[in-house]
């Protein structure tokens, strides 16, 4: 398949960030794994696999920014981010095997197009806004140019190993908050947030996967000292990566008053809905509880 390939640059996937689906989760693993022995059986010299910055997982604990030397740990219950773990683990497997084999492992932050978020930054976007988790950490945004100009940089450099891209340093909370502007959004404790999620999410009410909830409330944002080091050079800042993802909706072209009216309307409207969700999953919650109960009285 690779007959007289030097370089595979692997970005395929068949998975989204925000539809954990299982069968395509365990399908991204089977085209990894023909990947790399199709590249192991064609002497490819090296293999670059496009990851994510998620799988250091978003904890209470991690340092801001997070080297390269930081752990892999992604969050459990977000499983896309548990799958290119995998993925990661099993191309380091591979470049083992052979001294002269390279193996560059790229972790970007959430990706940006022009007028458009990516997939993870819609998830993330979305998560933060309507009733959100307590928390507010600071945030990245890679242009998918800066991100095409790092593989090339991985490639011409034969960059070994895991390696962070991301533009220099973050947004922070407040900064985010000019950017965005008023939104509405309800704060509630992690676990009440979990809670919604998968209730809305089995509901089919909103498309954000529970597990991505705590990478809305705990910093995970990345260093990219060691891809400057070998000559990358953004050409987007987070905030103009922020920018350009973004067309000026209704809302935006608002006066700042008018805008702060809504916002405080449509959050007053989401407490209304956070207390009919409480009551809903109270009343499933006591539900199973009977239901044990009734059971274990029978047995």
């Amino acid at each position: 398949m690779f007959s007289g390939v030097d370089v595979i640059v692997h970005l395929a996937t068949a998975t989204t960030p925000g539809v954990p689906e299982p069968a395509a989760e365990a399908l991204d693993v089977a085209i990894a794994q023909r990947v790399l022995d199709a590249a192991g059986v064609a002497g490819v010299r090296q293999v670059v696999v496009l990851s994510t910055a998620m799988v250091y997982g978003a904890w209470a604990a991690n340092s801001v920014p997070l080297t390269e030397h930081a752990p892999v740990r992604p969050n459990p219950d977000f499983s896309w981010a548990v799958v290119r773990a995998q993925i990661e683990q099993m191309a380091a497997e591979w470049g083992s095997r052979e001294p002269d084999r390279v193996v560059t492992i790229l972790r970007p932050a959430a990706v940006v197009t022009e007028s458009s978020l990516g997939q993870l930054a819609s998830v993330l976007h979305t998560a933060r806004v309507g009733v959100a988790a307590e928390g507010d950490p600071p945030v990245q945004y890679l242009h998918i140019d800066d991100l095409a100009s790092a593989v090339a940089v991985a490639v011409t450099t034969r960059l070994d190993g895991a390696v962070n891209v991301a533009p220099d340093g973050w947004i922070p909370p407040d900064a985010l908050h000019d950017l965005e502007g008023p939104r509405p959004r309800v704060r509630v404790p992690s676990w009440v947030a979990r809670a919604l999620a998968a209730l809305r999410w089995r509901s089919g009410v909103a498309p954000i996967p529970p597990g991505v909830v705590p990478y809305t409330s705990h910093s995970w944002v990345v260093a990219n000292d060691r891809l400057r080091a070998r000559g990358w050079r953004p050409e987007y800042t987070n905030e103009e990566a922020w920018v350009v993802s973004h067309d000026p909706g209704p809302l935006d072209r608002m006066p700042a008053r008018r805008r702060q009216e809504i916002a405080l309307l449509v959050a007053g409207l989401a407490v209304v809905g956070l207390i009919v969700a409480a009551v809903v999953l109270i009343r499933r919650l006591r539900g199973s509880g009977r239901g044990l109960e009734d059971r274990s009285q029978h047995h």
